[in-house]
């Protein structure tokens, strides 16, 4: 019990200089941001191991506290680059109409709907999105250590044949011109899903416009 309230108390010390709020875009209230809950995690787990090295009590408190900085520095690394680089697309893409979500601590995903970007049945890009498709381009420049994954989607109209094709463009048709304004090609890769994962029903016109979308998911390099 003594190690894991000196553990708890290192980890607090170290963390709380950083403990920030954020707002969660889709409740309003406030949460603790990324960086500060992965520095007290990383924190508690190397002040854990601290703990448990040591020949007595003064040198097990040295190795906890130097467990606990290394263990924040890790922890609040990823999770800070991700705040630093939501807050910096969401005032890029701000009246845009693409969506920018938080997907867990390490996850971005922004939604491009349908109307962004593409006529009906088409995979070219549509000029109207290029100025937009820049902006999100200069922010991955900006923060190059993550990987991207781009899916494209449609509704369940027309065959699966179809379908996946066109999702499969569209993916491709938003890497290439990422790439074409700087992205390392080497971070994207592109897929097709076809009808296979709707967010709404295909059963009235406005649910279909719904699965018509392209996904960026923005994620840690591996």
């Amino acid at each position: 019990m003594k190690k894991l309230t000196l553990a708890l108390a290192v980890a607090i010390a170290l963390t709380g200089c950083q403990a920030t709020q954020r707002q969660n875009a889709t409740t309003g209230e406030s949460e603790t941001n990324s960086a500060t809950k992965g520095a007290l995690f990383g924190a508690l787990a190397g002040a854990a191991v601290g703990l448990a090295t040591g020949d007595d009590a003064d040198e097990r408190r040295k190795h906890a506290l130097i467990g606990a900085a290394g263990g924040a520095a890790v922890g609040g690394g990823v999770g800070y680059y991700f705040d630093q680089q939501e807050a910096a697309l969401r005032k890029e893409l701000l009246d845009s109409g693409v969506q920018v979500e938080r997907v867990g601590e390490n996850q971005l995903l922004l939604r491009l709907e349908n109307g962004i970007g593409f006529h009906s049945s088409s995979y070219a890009l549509d000029p109207s999105i290029h100025n937009t498709l820049r902006g999100v381009a200069r922010i991955l420049v900006e923060y190059p250590d993550t990987s991207l994954v781009i899916d494209g989607h449609t509704d369940s109209t027309g065959s699966d044949t179809t379908n996946q094709v066109l999702s499969e463009r569209r993916a491709e048709s938003v890497r290439s011109y990422l790439v074409s304004q700087g992205v390392a090609a080497g971070r994207a890769v592109a897929r097709g899903n076809g009808e296979r994962y709707p967010l709404c029903t295909n059963d009235t016109t406005t649910g279909r416009a719904c699965n018509r979308r392209v996904e960026i998911q923005i994620l840690p390099l591996k």
